[in-house]
């Protein structure tokens, strides 16, 4: 749980299953607010869940994030959390999904 815990940590996971600008990330959760997203991905960064490139040296910085290897062991799990999720969505009207 220490990788994946928290409210954002998997949200955030399942969105870079495929490679993603940090802009895009942003736009496909614009319910997690900036400064959460970014300590969230230095957090991940730094344990080794995700890699990120920066391709300019001057701003704006157009920077890149992905799974590593080791990120990308979570995926199965990551892929049940949100088939689970959106039945519970599904069969109980108190929660809303967001596909």
């Amino acid at each position: 749980m220490k990788y994946i815990g928290g409210k954002w940590k998997a949200v955030i996971l399942i969105h870079l299953i495929e490679k993603k600008r940090y802009n895009e990330l942003r736009k496909e959760c614009p319910m997690i607010t900036e400064r959460t997203l970014s300590l969230q991905l230095k957090e991940m960064e730094a344990d080794g869940l995700i890699k990120r490139t920066v391709h300019t040296s001057k701003p704006p910085l157009k920077v890149d994030y992905e799974l590593t290897d080791f990120g990308k062991t979570l995926i199965p799990i990551l892929k049940s959390i949100s088939e689970w999720g959106m039945k519970t969505a599904k069969s109980n009207k108190n929660i809303q999904s967001v596909e």
